[in-house]
């Protein structure tokens, strides 16, 4: 690609919102933003409607992660660019973790980066926002708080011209603590379909985030994927995060005493 902001003395792309929050959970967004800081803004070769649009981040996903924060005194980690520059949601040696395409859409200033470039990328956003969660949640762990972990995400309603029914999926793995009772805490409701690993589930390689820092430190852990046609508004993600707030709660409670580090297999 073009020029690097390497000199340009870029700030790491990655911020932390109430981290000493003390309710039982730690919410990540790593797709809050569509941010194209220079040189990105011109040289990817996408348009501006792409720069808007799903591909380069998650709708709505900030808006009920920082709602969720403040019902839940809870710390909030996430990201301050786009997901075009770089997928903090991958593993560092995924072909996608700079994405070459999204979805039908080819993104030509990704391909053929040199190795210093995406080291670049990798010390702007994706390590700082690991490591900032790791701090996060180990200072938690240090001080005994109960600690479950939750990811918020959006996803489109159309998808490769395949319609997604559900207005929310959960998506989990190994640990179903949270999974179970926030499902079924949201059928009761009777005014929702709700997916179970749908529209994606771990075996998408969607799950790195959730994997690192819930399922391989043993915590309890969960992905929120939301249709992003339910959180166009601020009025909407508040809606949001009036619906997840208590069932969260819920499953938190019912996991009371073993969130503090405890196995959950």
């Amino acid at each position: 690609m073009g020029a690097s902001p390497q000199s340009g003395g870029m700030a790491q792309a990655v911020e932390v919102e109430n981290a000493e929050g003390g309710g039982p959970f730690v919410f990540v967004c790593d797709h809050a933003s569509n941010f194209l800081p220079p040189p990105y803004d011109t040289s990817l070769g996408i348009t501006e409607a792409d720069k808007i649009a799903h591909i380069a981040w998650d709708p709505g996903a900030l808006g009920v992660a920082r709602g969720l924060s403040r019902a839940l005194d809870a710390p909030l980690v996430f990201t301050t660019v786009s997901r075009l520059i770089i997928d903090c949601n991958r593993e560092e040696t995924r072909p996608d973790l700079i994405p070459c395409l999204s979805e039908t859409t080819e993104i030509a200033g990704n391909r053929d980066i040199p190795a210093a470039e995406k080291d670049f990328r990798l010390n702007l956003a994706h390590r700082p926002f690991h490591n900032a969660i790791d701090k996060v949640i180990s200072q938690r762990l240090e001080r005994g708080v109960p600690t479950a972990v939750v990811s918020i995400h959006t996803f489109t309603p159309v998808y490769k011209g395949n319609s997604r029914p559900w207005e929310i999926g959960l998506i989990s793995e190994n640990d179903r603590s949270l999974a179970d009772p926030v499902i079924a805490d949201l059928n009761k409701r009777g005014d929702l379909t709700v997916g179970d690993n749908d529209p994606y589930a771990p075996s998408d390689g969607v799950y790195y985030t959730i994997r690192r820092h819930g399922e391989d430190r043993q915590l309890p852990c969960l992905m929120i994927e939301i249709r992003n046609d339910e959180v166009r508004t601020p009025a909407e993600e508040d809606r949001w995060t009036q619906i997840l707030a208590p069932v969260l709660e819920n499953a938190a409670g019912n996991k009371d005493g073993e969130t503090a580090g405890g196995a959950n297999d």
